[in-house]
């Protein structure tokens, strides 16, 4: 008698060897992850000349490696991030011109947008922390997005060079 091509299938399937997975493997922390901070504002100069940066720190953690700041020259296992471990001051328009490059870079990806511009108030507390969680937002949406870990030519640089500078991308 001939056997049915899905009873063939299921043959040939049934001699895999089927591991259960446990509660940890199923609902633990991934074996890689990202994290990334927006964190510490500094408004500086003076008058018209005032700004504010905000240090971007990250990074790329294994399960079964602990983060030490002795980490930080390793390679990560992330491949669009080349370190572990990175922080590095950026300004508002930074971050202008960053989204403006994903956006032209990908036009499969939805780029989220900024925080949006202050013209009054723009150095009080409030509004500086707002805008900080805002980029912490965006940075952590863009960063951790397959196609633009693998297709955007400035990510990685935008968040982990110290030495970034828009001049070097031709956009």
């Amino acid at each position: 008698m001939a056997s049915s091509p899905t009873q063939k299938h299921f043959e040939a399937t049934s001699r895999l060897q089927m591991k259960e997975q446990t509660i940890d493997e199923m609902y633990g922390v991934p074996e890689n992850f990202l994290e990334i901070e927006v964190r510490n504002p500094l408004t500086h100069g003076f008058g018209r000349k005032m700004f504010t940066d905000y240090e971007i720190v990250c990074r790329c953690l294994t399960r079964f490696k602990c983060f030490t700041n002795d980490l930080r020259n390793n390679l990560t296992n992330i491949p669009a991030f080349k370190l572990k471990s990175s922080s590095v001051r950026r300004r508002y328009s930074d971050f202008e011109w960053f989204r403006d490059v994903l956006e032209r870079e990908s036009s499969r990806v939805n780029i989220p947008p900024l925080p949006g511009k202050v013209f009054t108030n723009r150095f009080a507390d409030e509004v500086i922390e707002a805008r900080r969680e805002g980029l912490e937002r965006f940075l952590q949406i863009v960063a951790g997005h397959p196609l633009l870990q693998t297709g955007s030519k400035v990510l990685s640089a935008f968040i982990q060079d110290p030495n970034f500078n828009r001049e070097n991308y031709n956009y």
